[in-house]
């Protein structure tokens, strides 16, 4: 006799997976809290920034200790991915995690700011093999009607470290030392281990990766040196970048390692890059471009905003930690106004493009403005706050386009060559940035910044002229 509850029984009512049940909801939690924890370093780190350099006397390093995760983030992404492929995501996801834990100690205890700066390369390398390993390990072991829903709190993340990171970094740098705040990282993050650790067995014990192909493919070792081929130029750089505010054979040094980055970035670029791209080619040439783009005009501007604020406003941590929360909740508003079905229906991506570079063009004016004295800061950050908006909806624009146009076969390989593209661009506009600071240093001039972040705009305007060609 069989019942209702009778899983063989034909009449038994379907139920549909939730993220509550049993078997979902550790792997749901750690990985959001895993994700959670990474915004927060990012948030964290970048308020105390201009703190640590002061400290460590080391600001003519500011560019470098900023732009360093992205150059770690370009080789480690591309290395992630086909590790996760052929040997399964268990491993790249332990090592991350590894990684994540050393770089935090590494900038706690950091006697000088190139050591720092160290730590700080190896949280791209964290953040890479987290990111790609935890994505796979969803993919595995989440069913496909969950897997929006995870995605969509990852993205959901970002808000409460936005809100709370910057104050909470300024208060611990304020009442304790700048140092504490890279201790919060290495103690939470054994609780978001133990409760992925379910999942991370069940892949551990199924085999699968075994059964997998190891042999990297003729195409996965040609990435992997072009990308670290561009990882390399990239460090030569923002390195080269940073000396050339020093004096004699140091600058001169300097500019050797600046024109050697140069040599070596741009033919890796072209290896690994749709064709046509640094020519804006029309379609995904140009949608990848766009990326690049709006990541070094966002990015680039946004990164300078703390150290601005400090230095010509005089304002503590926690207090210029304030623009890295107004862009988590623009950036946020943006991808919501993005999402509405009256927006998808009535605007173009072509439109959406343009809009999104008009205002992230008009909104960084603000702070380059307030770094001179000529708006107040609050205004200021209102403006900053536009670019933000701008930001929300240029971003998830320029994805859907990019899977929309590229071949099923080849929608991995075109992301990633876009994520690439952002790394590069934000790391190339700090090495710039990081130069100017070096030449000025100790002493920060308002008009450094307000060349710097209009240099930024430029960058936004090019965009909005080039969103045509993405149609």
């Amino acid at each position: 006799m069989t019942t209702a509850t009778d899983p063989a029984a034909p009449d038994t009512p379907f139920r549909a997976p939730s993220l509550f049940d049993r078997a979902h909801l550790p792997f749901a939690v750690g990985a959001v809290a895993l994700v959670t924890l990474g915004a927060f370093e990012n948030r964290a780190t970048m308020t105390v920034l201009p703190t640590v350099a002061r400290d460590l006397d080391g600001l003519w390093l500011f560019g470098a200790a900023s732009a360093a995760p992205l150059v770690s983030f370009v080789v480690a992404t591309v290395v992630a991915g086909a590790w996760a492929d052929h040997r399964g995501p268990v491993r790249p996801l332990q090592a991350g995690m590894l990684v994540f834990l050393a770089s935090q100690v590494a900038m706690a205890l950091a006697p000088s700011m190139a050591v720092f700066a160290l730590g700080r390369f190896g949280s791209g390398i964290s953040e890479a093999l987290m990111d790609v390993s935890l994505t796979v390990l969803l993919a595995r072991t989440m069913p496909e009607e969950l897997r929006a829903k995870v995605f969509a709190a990852f993205a959901a993340a970002w808000v409460l470290p936005s809100l709370v990171g910057p104050p909470v970094a300024g208060l611990l740098t304020e009442t304790l030392s700048w140092r504490s705040v890279f201790g919060v990282g290495v103690v939470l993050l054994p609780g978001a281990w133990l409760l992925l650790r379910p999942a991370m067995r069940s892949q551990g014990a199924s085999g699968s990766p075994a059964e997998q192909d190891t042999r990297w493919t003729p195409r996965e070792h040609r990435a992997v040196r072009a990308a670290a081929l561009a990882a390399a130029g990239l460090a030569a750089l923002t390195a080269g970048g940073s000396l050339l505010g020093r004096s004699g054979p140091v600058e001169v040094l300097g500019l050797a390692l600046v024109l050697v980055g140069a040599a070596a970035t741009v033919p890796a670029l072209r290896t690994v890059l749709p064709a046509g791209t640094l020519r804006l080619a029309h379609g995904i040439p140009a949608l990848v471009a766009l990326r690049g783009l709006v990541a070094a005009a966002f990015g680039t501007a946004g990164s300078l905003l703390p150290l601005m604020l400090t230095t010509t406003h005089g304002l503590g941590p926690a207090a210029a930690g304030a623009s890295l929360t107004v862009t988590g909740l623009s950036w946020a508003a943006g991808s919501q106004l993005h999402g509405l079905d009256v927006v998808q229906r009535r605007v173009s991506a072509v439109r959406r493009l343009a809009v999104g570079f008009g205002l992230i063009t008009v909104g960084v004016l603000g702070p380059a403005l307030t770094s001179l004295d000529l708006l107040p800061v609050v205004a200021g950050l209102v403006l900053w706050g536009v670019a933000g908006l701008g930001m929300g909806i240029v971003s998830p624009t320029l994805s859907t386009q990019l899977l929309l146009f590229a071949p099923v076969s080849d929608q991995g390989r075109i992301t990633a060559a876009s994520s690439l593209t952002a790394s590069v661009a934000q790391a190339v506009g700090l090495a710039a940035a990081g130069a100017l600071i070096a030449w000025q240093a100790p002493d920060l001039p308002g008009w450094l910044f307000a060349t710097t972040i209009a240099a930024c705009g430029l960058v936004g305007a090019v965009g909005l002229a080039a969103a045509r060609r993405a149609g």
